[in-house]
């Protein structure tokens, strides 16, 4: 079963929501977001990345950069910016972009269902950034920002969302980028009894997004437990922030890959070893790829259509059907030589929210000798991989649009 429960949301009032919320932590480097912060003294910047509150150059890692966390926080507190409900509840969260809404239910996700495996993931995580997430999360006492889940299709909660939704919202809003973000409340008893309820019957939750910021709310959890000698598992601490998403809102988007170079080889013999392992079609104009175990090349001002061959895949097998390991053994392993995704710095990935312009720019540029562009991966093809066990390939998942930080943060105590 997969434990959730409301809690007491810590957020900004209606007038100043737009002020405080903010792109995600990992999307923007340092000096990106001093420029969106600007003079904005409400930004969650200065909480989320308080480097932008010391000169250019300032390390993120710096102490002195998690000491202005704590300081930003205690101040948003202070002086308003940041409230706490009364009372225990859900929330509702809508996301809009391209004129598709995806609703997600903001809730209080097991730590022990994280760390038993009830919570699945899908990709590995590296030690070093869980451990600055943990620092943050340490030192503030609260889960600032929330992680990205989904939960198998469940019509009594697809009901409340459709109740809810026609409710007059808490938050209703259209960030710079153009994505819309609407909040509403569920403080209803009957309807709380009923989403944990129906979560309760669930087996499992998927991490779509966010496995760092996942494992390392988890692992403070376990910290904190381990030192409370009065420790029951009712605790805040025993629970983080998390948007869950049901499978069939979420869109995953392309993620693709351009290289530096043809590893020593011509065009012509380029081609010519790609072709032993795929059919071919130049194409005149921009190619998409349409269904899955299709591809599309661009080289040199050209694109081309990629069919892989019956014997580079294996649709019975939850790692062998993905399009993201058939490009990889076959073109950049064994073609390109790049056997590290994780490390290569020949290889550079592009979020299919760019699009297939972007890898056009590139090579054109003459930044990238090659680019490959991918049909997305499924939800289900995700929720197959974590059912079994496995993991992902590296670089294999794209989720827009990115939740937003700000609407609600989770205290610890």
């Amino acid at each position: 079963m997969a434990k959730v429960k409301p809690f007491r949301g810590l957020r900004p009032p209606r007038d100043i929501v737009e002020q405080v919320a903010s792109r995600p932590y990992d999307v923007l480097s340092s000096e990106e977001a001093r420029i969106e912060a600007g003079d904005n003294e409400k930004s969650l910047y200065h909480i989320i990345k308080p480097e932008i509150d010391f000169t250019d150059g300032t390390g993120e890692h710096d102490a002195k950069v998690y000491d202005r966390a704590v300081e930003n926080f205690k101040k948003f507190r202070e002086r308003g910016w940041l409230v706490q409900d009364e009372k225990p509840m859900y929330y509702l969260y809508a996301q809009t972009m391209d004129g598709r809404t995806q609703y997600g239910y903001v809730v209080g996700a097991s730590v022990d269902d994280y760390l038993n495996g009830r919570i699945k993931k899908h990709e590995l995580t590296r030690r070093e950034k869980e451990e600055d997430r943990m620092k943050h999360i340490r030192v503030t006492g609260a889960n600032i920002e929330p992680v990205f889940l989904s939960f198998p299709d469940d019509e009594v909660l697809e009901q409340i969302i459709r109740d809810t939704a026609a409710k007059a919202p808490e938050y209703d809003f259209v960030s710079d980028d153009g994505i819309g973000h609407t909040l509403w409340l569920i403080d209803d008893e009957q309807q709380i009894a009923s989403i944990t309820e129906r979560f309760a019957a669930m087996p499992y939750l998927y991490i779509a997004d966010g496995h760092h910021r996942t494992a390392a709310a988890a692992h403070v959890g376990e910290e904190r437990a381990q030192n409370d000698p009065h420790h029951t598992g009712d605790e805040e601490y025993n629970f983080l922030l998390a948007v869950c998403f049901p499978e069939s809102h979420l869109k995953v988007m392309d993620y693709n890959r351009v290289v530096k170079d043809l590893n020593g080889l011509t065009d012509e013999e380029f081609l010519t070893r790609v072709g032993e392992h795929f059919d071919i079609e130049e194409r005149d104009e921009e190619y998409r790829p349409e269904a899955l175990h299709t591809f599309a090349l661009y080289l040199s001002g050209k694109w081309y259509k990629l069919v892989a061959h019956a014997d580079t895949y294996d649709d019975s097998d939850p790692i062998g059907v993905l399009d993201v390991k058939v490009s990889s053994d076959y073109i950049l392993r064994d073609i390109l030589g790049i056997t590290d995704l994780r490390t290569d710095k020949r290889i550079d990935f592009v979020g299919g929210i760019r699009g297939l312009g972007e890898l056009k720019r590139r090579v054109d540029s003459g930044e990238m000798r090659v680019a490959l562009a991918l049909h997305p991966v499924t939800m289900k093809q995700i929720m197959d991989i974590a059912n079994t066990g496995n993991i992902m390939p590296p670089k294999a998942t794209w989720f827009e649009p990115k939740l937003r930080s700000g609407l609600i943060i989770h205290l610890l105590d």
